[in-house]
């Protein structure tokens, strides 16, 4: 599959659904999804030292984004046999459990479907001159819809750009802005989490906010801020 099969993803986009094997089983991605949210991350080879620490990460992690109804599904370009021995590496080094699946993807096919390739690095190959995968992140709405992007370097084989490993908190805080923005038609300003102040939607005059949110005030025009005073779920 060429980058000209699919139309480009962009933030809106409906996620491409497809079958895959896994270090689970086989799945239908949408169907996986199914009424939740879901965070399908992705890294290039097995065995390497950043993804290694990343995928320990987000399993250390999952209960939180179980308790928000968020599903954790990665992805790497080796086949399952070798997804299931590395997660033993994962969890050995970072005391870890890995319980979420682990998609197969030696072909790539996924990785095409998800624009999870560096076309910009012609070095960025395995031993059999297939591209490896970058290291993307999507947020992906019960709806299937995408709602956050995110691109890192692939991994040490490039030659041109050097890894950097990814922030697990900052995908949670995410979640939190955009569950709490869907919820409660306001925004979140820059390096907010759950319980700072809040941005009232440009959508809610300044008569709806009076009753939908009594202690909002006025910065400038365009920019009111409130508290929630609700107990964050």
């Amino acid at each position: 599959m060429s980058s000209s099969d699919h139309k480009t993803l962009r933030l809106g986009s409906i996620a491409p659904d497809f079958q895959a094997e896994t270090s689970n089983g086989p799945i239908s991605f949408h169907d996986y999804i199914g009424d939740s949210w879901a965070v399908l991350f992705s890294h290039p080879d097995d065995y390497t030292p950043v993804c290694t620490t990343e995928l320990g990460a987000f399993a250390k992690l999952e209960p939180e984004f179980a308790k928000r109804n968020v599903k954790l599904i990665g992805l790497s370009a080796n086949n399952t046999d070798s997804h299931k021995g590395w997660i033993k590496d994962i969890d050995e080094v970072t005391g870890s459990k890995l319980t979420f699946p682990i998609i197969a993807d030696p072909e790539r096919k996924v990785a095409h479907l998800y624009d999870m390739i560096d076309y910009q690095d012609a070095t960025n190959v395995d031993d059999k001159g297939v591209q490896f995968t970058i290291r993307s992140v999507f947020i992906i709405d019960p709806k299937k819809t995408i709602r956050l992007i995110l691109s890192y370097p692939a991994q040490e084989h490039l030659l041109t750009y050097k890894p950097v490993g990814r922030n697990t908190a900052e995908v949670l805080r995410t979640i939190d802005a955009l569950l709490t923005g869907d919820k409660y038609r306001v925004t979140t300003p820059i390096n907010w989490v759950p319980g700072d102040d809040v941005i009232v939607h440009p959508s809610v005059s300044n008569e709806e906010a009076k009753t939908l949110f009594p202690k909002f005030r006025i910065i400038k025009p365009y920019l009111r801020l409130t508290p929630l005073d609700v107990k964050q779920e």
